[in-house]
């Protein structure tokens, strides 16, 4: 059991191979924080696709608009939208997108961040200062190195459902 120490900062992503705990950097990064959160208690995240995920590199999810399994999925869409909210400015900070640690996936402008979010499966330091980094996997790291792997995977895996260990 990882051992949480803010529970209303803390995510747990369910897998098809078990939970997957995030400690959210609120100090850091509050307004994707502030984000996610609100995406995950709407249930918003629930069953959406990793829809681009790269060996050696990172797995990349969020996008509620065109990634949920069960309603209008499109993976050959997913990755193009995002939530009903105003996209979230950057958050840049001097933390390195290290294994494990979570970005928030943005288009060309850096502004843009909105509900899409990748975990690093490796040291990334050419990301450092381009994306913000707003969490970090304390538990369950070895769930994401098991995502199935495309840009679209055949099979993407889905996170089953997502919620702040605070509600839980």
């Amino acid at each position: 059991m990882a051992d949480i120490k803010d529970p209303e900062n803390t995510i747990l992503i369910e897998l098809k191979d078990g939970t997957v705990t995030i400690e959210l950097m609120a100090d850091v990064a509050p307004k994707h924080c502030e984000r996610m959160k609100t995406l995950a208690r709407a249930g918003a995240y629930d069953n959406v696709a990793f829809h681009r995920v790269i060996d050696g590199f990172m797995a990349q999810t969020g996008d509620v608009a065109n990634g949920n399994m069960e309603k209008d999925f499109n993976i050959r869409m997913a990755g193009t939208g995002g939530s009903e909210h105003p996209d979230v400015p950057a958050e840049f900070s001097s933390l390195p997108h290290d294994r494990g640690t979570i970005g928030a996936a943005r288009s060309a402008n850096p502004d843009s961040a909105n509900s899409q979010f990748f975990i690093n499966f490796s040291d990334n330091a050419f990301l450092n200062g381009q994306y913000t980094v707003y969490g970090r996997v304390i538990e369950g790291m070895e769930h994401v190195d098991a995502i199935a792997r495309g840009e679209p995977p055949m099979n993407p895996d889905r996170m089953i459902s997502v919620k702040v260990a605070a509600d839980a």
